[in-house]
C-alpha cells in the first residue's frame, strides 16, 4: 500500500488568456482532486451599486465591461429591462439592427471560446483560426459603432446609430465565408483522436443537477435539456425566425463542444434570415424622453447570452436614475458546478472541466 500525503494547492490567482482573474484551492491525494474551492472577486467593481448614481443611458458602458467577449447582449439587456418598464415601441430597422449584433456577437463569443479551450488543452492552431474569424466580426463592430471590444451601441429605444452603407452586405460576405470555416473547424479538430481522448467522458453530470443548480445555455443543454430563451420565451424579434436549439445527451465536456459549435451554425442561420429580410430604410430610435424615467415599479426580464440565461432586474421610484440594479450573471451560477465536476478527477482534467464551463471572470464578479 502507497502511503500518500494530502497536498493543499492553490492554482492561481491567475489570469488565464481572456478566462479572467481566477483562482482555485485545491486539495490532493497523489494527483487526484479531493476537494475545490473557486475563489473569485478579484474583478468586483460594484457595477449594480454604482448604478444607482448613474442615469440608465450611463449605466450602458458598465455593462459592456461584464462580460467583455458578449458587449452586445449585455447592453441589449439593460436595455429590454427599462423598454419593458416604460412599455416603449422600438422601430423595425433597430429590432434588426440589434438582432444582427447580438447573433454576431454570438459567434464571436464562442470563437473565443473554441480557440482559447483548445489552446488551453494544447492545440495552438485552433487559437489562431479562431481569432483571424473572430477578427472579421470585430472589424464590422468597429465600422458600425467605432470600438471593438466594449461597444456602447444599444440605447434605451433603439440603437446608437445606423448601419453605414454596404454594412450589411459584409455581413452576408461573413455568414457565407463562416459556414465554410466551421468545415474547417471539424475537420481539425471534432474528429481528432487525441482531442476525442482528452474530453469525451469528462465532467459529466445529469440533466437534472443541472437544473437543480440553475445552469443555462450549453451547460443545461449538453444534457439533452432543450431549452433557450429565444425559442421558448422570445424576445425582440426571434420569433420570426427559424432556428433549432442544439441538446446533447451525455452532459459530458465533449456534447459542451459540440453543442456550442451547433450554436455558432444556427446563429449564422439567424443571420441569413435576419438580412434578407432587413428593413430597406427607417427610423433607428423609437419616441424616447428626453430623460428616461421609468414608472415607479419594478422589472425583471432575461434573454439568452452566449454563456446562458443573463437577466436584469430594476426597481424603479419614477426617477431617472434607478432605485435598485440587479443582474442575474449566468457565468455566476454556472460556477456553482465546478466543485462537483473537480472532485475525483485527475489534476490534469481541471482545465478541460473549468475551460468547458465557459466562464467569463468579469461577468461573475461584476
Amino acid at each position: 500500500m502507497i502511503r500518500t500525503e494530502e497536498l493543499l494547492l492553490n492554482v492561481g490567482p491567475q489570469h488565464p488568456s481572456t478566462h479572467g482573474v481566477f483562482r482555485v484551492i485545491v486539495k490532493l491525494d497523489g494527483e487526484v482532486i479531493t476537494e475545490a474551492t473557486p475563489v473569485i472577486g478579484y474583478l468586483h467593481r460594484g457595477t449594480e451599486k454604482l448604478a444607482e448614481d448613474l442615469t440608465y443611458t450611463q449605466i450602458i458602458p458598465y455593462t459592456d465591461r461584464m462580460d467583455y467577449v458578449s458587449a452586445m447582449t449585455n447592453n441589449y439587456v439593460l436595455c429590454h429591462a427599462v423598454e419593458t418598464m416604460m412599455q416603449l415601441e422600438i422601430p423595425e430597422r433597430a429590432q434588426y439592427l440589434r438582432l444582427i449584433v447580438m447573433e454576431l456577437q454570438r459567434v464571436a463569443s464562442h470563437l473565443v471560446w473554441w480557440g482559447t479551450y483548445l489552446l488551453d488543452i494544447g492545440a495552438l492552431s485552433p487559437f489562431l483560426f479562431a481569432f483571424k474569424d473572430r477578427e472579421t466580426i470585430i472589424d464590422l463592430f468597429t465600422e458600425l459603432c467605432g470600438a471593438r471590444l466594449t461597444y456602447n451601441y444599444m440605447r434605451v429605444g433603439g440603437v446608437k446609430w445606423d448601419a453605414p452603407p454596404g454594412w450589411i452586405e459584409k455581413v452576408r460576405a461573413f455568414v457565407a465565408y463562416m459556414h465554410g470555416q466551421l468545415k474547417v473547424y471539424d475537420n481539425l479538430v471534432s474528429g481528432n483522436e487525441i482531442f476525442l481522448a482528452r474530453i469525451k467522458g469528462v465532467g459529466k453530470y445529469s440533466a437534472e443537477e443541472a437544473i437543480n443548480l440553475g445552469l443555462s445555455g450549453a451547460n443545461l443543454r449538453c444534457t439533452g435539456v432543450k431549452w433557450d430563451l429565444r425559442k421558448d420565451q422570445p424576445y425582440s424579434i426571434y420569433d420570426r425566425f427559424e432556428f433549432d436549439v442544439p441538446v446533447g445527451q451525455n452532459g459530458d465536456c465533449y456534447d459542451r463542444y459540440l453543442v456550442r459549435l451547433e450554436e455558432i451554425r444556427q446563429s449564422l442561420r439567424i443571420l441569413e434570415q435576419a438580412i434578407e429580410q432587413f428593413p430597406a430604410d427607417g427610423e433607428t430610435m423609437g419616441k424616447v424622453p428626453r430623460v428616461i424615467r421609468p414608472p415607479e415599479g419594478e422589472a425583471y426580464v432575461r434573454i439568452e447570452s452566449p454563456r446562458g440565461e443573463i437577466g436584469c432586474h430594476i426597481v424603479s421610484k419614477g426617477k431617472d436614475k434607478p432605485y435598485r440594479l440587479k443582474f442575474r450573471r449566468p457565468s455566476f451560477v454556472n460556477l456553482q458546478i465546478l466543485p462537483q465536476l473537480l472532485v475525483g478527477q485527475p489534476m490534469a482534467n481541471m482545465i478541460m472541466i473549468l475551460g468547458g464551463i465557459d466562464i467569463v471572470l468579469g461577468e461573475v464578479d461584476g
